[in-house]
């Protein structure tokens, strides 16, 4: 792993901590329990992919979850600026995380074709 892409991982795990200290400093009930699982930083670290966690939130509290992220955008980049003594934060962008959708999905794959494959075997068997 070459320095800067240390220093980008180092910046990313830095983000995951500060951006939800940040949101429990609001006084927004939409944003401030939020969790962040991942925060993927561009190469030059000038911009920042935020996923969150959405496993309590309907559609309609995303969209407005998300709205609400774009306008407290800025004040998430002074929080972090100041707290960390950067001279500058990257940009944020911010999308709910559908990883774990995705995984539950696929562990539900793999028991449905072991179901199969042991009903297989024993209907063999017989």
């Amino acid at each position: 792993m070459r320095e800067e892409e240390i220093k980008r991982k180092r910046t990313e795990s830095r983000l995951v901590e500060l951006i939800p200290e940040a949101l429990s400093t609001m006084n927004d009930s939409r944003i401030n329990g939020l969790s962040v699982t991942e925060v993927v930083c561009s190469r030059g670290r000038y911009d920042a992919k935020v996923y969150l966690d959405k496993s309590y939130l309907n559609e309609e509290e995303q969209k407005d979850a998300l709205k609400q992220l774009r306008v407290v955008s800025n004040y998430l980049s002074t929080y972090i600026r100041d707290s960390e003594g950067w001279f500058k934060a990257p940009k944020f962008t911010f999308e709910f995380d559908d990883q774990l959708e995705r995984i539950s999905n696929i562990e539900a794959l793999f028991k449905e074709i072991g179901k199969r494959k042991t009903k297989d075997s024993q209907d063999e068997s017989k």
